[in-house]
């Protein structure tokens, strides 16, 4: 499947992942900032945005390859956020040829174990959504993703983006076939590129311990903590994450 998607500017190629409650609007003031210097990938991954989910198995790393191929891009820098930062690593682990640099920020990772905060929010975003109540489950996620630096009008288009990918994710759960996501194991030790690593000092604390496990595990990697930031810190302070690309982007 070809991600719907966004390709603007012109040289060395940034691909923009988002984050499991967004979709690519998320990026789009990286996206204004980046693409006088760099060519700006920006997909939506299957489910999200404008990109369906269809009753088939899918891994979302061989679909970001996939659209490198259909794009001609031999090589780029990933740069992802939450579930996007997982994709990169996924795509630095099974296409490492690829992959020029990563930069994950506040990546999720399925090699540690959940912490009580973070079981916490599974479980009341699960009884919500087992009673139908998408308005609930949105603004669970909003509160819990975007710290106090958020704007009214990002804090809007959160919820737009989140809601619109419950929406698909329900009705293609209720599809038969249902789609079905292959896991694809990551190892810090295997990932050969540069990488910069993100994390919030508000983020939920789940979170902190992934990028501090993935700074020791990766061996080419570099740790930076935004006192500021909870999970979404490209959206939360635009320019600032945004001038930590510039400096780290070859």
């Amino acid at each position: 499947m070809l991600l719907s998607h966004d390709d603007e500017g012109a040289g060395s190629v940034v691909v923009l992942l988002h984050s499991g409650v967004c979709d690519r609007r998320m990026w789009d003031a990286q996206v204004a900032a980046l693409r006088d210097s760099f060519r700006v990938v920006v997909p939506d991954l299957r489910g999200f945005g404008k990109t369906p989910l269809p009753g088939e198995r899918f891994a979302y790393a061989t679909d970001v390859v996939e659209l490198l191929d259909h794009l001609n891009i031999d090589q780029a820098s990933l740069v992802g956020s939450s579930l996007g930062g997982r994709v990169a690593m996924e795509v630095a682990t099974t296409a490492p040829e690829r992959v020029a640099c990563l930069v994950l920020l506040c990546p999720a990772y399925q090699g540690l174990e959940a912490t009580a905060q973070a079981e916490a929010f599974d479980d009341a975003e699960d009884a919500l959504l087992e009673t139908g109540d998408i308005d609930g489950a949105v603004e669970l996620n909003v509160s819990t993703w975007l710290g106090l630096e958020a704007s009214d009008e990002t804090r809007d288009l959160v919820r737009q983006m989140q809601r619109r990918a419950f929406e698909v994710g329900i009705a293609a759960g209720a599809s038969d076939p249902a789609p079905e996501l292959e896991k694809i194991d990551v190892e810090g030790a295997s990932i050969s590129a540069r990488t910069l690593i993100v994390t919030g000092g508000d983020d939920m604390d789940h979170f902190q311990a992934i990028a501090a496990h993935l700074s020791v595990g990766i061996p080419c990697s570099e740790l930076v903590t935004l006192p500021w930031a909870a999970h979404l810190p490209s959206l939360e302070r635009p320019d600032e994450v945004t001038s930590l690309l510039i400096d780290f982007l070859p």
